[in-house]
């Protein structure tokens, strides 16, 4: 076993020929003493935002820039000096349904919807003065309506953006965090002065690997999952519980390189890896990567044959069936009585 690791290690930046039908590939493996694997780990670059990736993006700091005028949902900030002992005035007041503010018994509600700051001051100082004889208002807008604000999750759709409600949508695609953050906020500043925002990753659904289980003859199985940057091959297999019956030890991790005729193949001890823990080929995945992993040559060799020869068996069996059939309903056995061996009918 140890041998075995010794020479893959020797031979690991030897070219390799594969041939699929007619054509030729030449994939030339990367040096394996170089490429990341367990203990050995590398940091992944920049995440670069692509769809299907999901953003959590929140406002830090969101006023919006004047004049700004009233909307349902919004929050006011109303204080009044000179009012009823039994109905003070103080706190914040939601923009109601209807474009109204209710400051409660025995005020009742004041339309502001469309207004701006100043507006509604004037016309809450307008209302209550049939209630009061000289009372001193103070308005500010304490809070944006939800349709206004910046908080949850945004997914990042087929076109590269995100749709940030009644703000519009952005293109991120192929931006990293920082750079995303950047333009997200000097979109905003058409609609706010000086935004900042936060902006992470709720989903990363956009970079991942494949385990691909060759089938020996009855179809090969994929699976897809994402990368989290942490991942060695020994990970990737207990996402799928092991091995298959139909699959060999053998197998490998092929990696898409720029060059559209190379890959990189990274050959995987499976027996060093499990059996004596060494973490020479227990490699680091990448997104992008194929984990293969070869059927069993004898299985594949059976079900061929079990293929091969199963329209044979079903002719061979409607044969006989037919055979067996044409023969009990044949004259002689119905004056037998049904029984081919009787003669008289006992």
């Amino acid at each position: 076993m140890f041998a075995a690791i010794c020479l893959l290690s020797g031979v690991g930046c030897q070219g390799l020929k594969k041939s699929h039908h007619a054509s030729q590939v030449s994939v030339v493996p990367p040096e394996v003493a170089n490429m990341p694997r367990e203990l050995a780990k590398t940091v992944m670059p920049d995440y670069i935002i692509e769809p299907p990736d999901i953003l959590t993006i929140e406002t830090v700091h969101a006023v919006p820039k004047s004049p700004y005028t009233l909307k349902v949902l919004d929050v006011l900030s109303v204080r009044v000096q000179g009012t009823l002992p039994e109905g003070p005035i103080g706190g914040g007041y939601p923009i109601e349904p209807g474009g109204v503010i209710n400051l409660g018994a025995p005020y009742g509600v004041v339309s502001v919807s469309s207004m701006t700051v100043p507006q509604a001051q004037t016309a809450i100082e307008e209302h209550l003065k049939k209630y009061l004889k000289k009372p001193e208002v103070a308005v500010s807008l304490a809070e944006l309506g939800a349709s206004q604000r910046l908080v949850g999750q945004y997914l990042v759709g087929p076109d590269g953006t995100v749709t940030l409600g009644s703000y519009g949508s952005v293109s991120v695609v192929g931006m990293p965090l920082a750079q995303a953050k950047w333009t997200i906020e000097q979109h905003l500043s058409q609609f706010l002065e000086e935004p900042v925002i936060s902006v992470n990753v709720h989903a990363f659904n956009s970079k991942v690997y494949y385990i691909v289980l060759q089938g020996a003859e009855l179809g090969d199985a994929v699976y897809r999952f994402p990368i989290t940057g942490n991942e060695t091959v020994l990970d990737a297999i207990s996402q799928i519980n092991g091995l298959e019956q139909v699959s060999s030890k053998k197998m490998w991790i092929a990696r898409p390189t720029s060059d559209l005729c190379d890959s990189q193949i990274l050959p995987v001890d499976w027996h060093a890896v499990t059996e004596c823990g060494s973490a020479n080929t227990n490699f680091q995945l990448m997104p992008g990567d194929r984990l293969f992993v070869q059927e069993d040559h004898m299985v594949a060799f059976d079900n061929k044959l079990a293929k091969m020869f199963a329209p044979f068996e079903r002719m061979m069996g409607f044969s006989l069936l037919s055979v067996g059939t044409a023969t009990r309903f044949s004259g002689s056995v119905l004056k037998g009585g049904g029984n081919p061996r009787s003669v008289s009918g006992f």
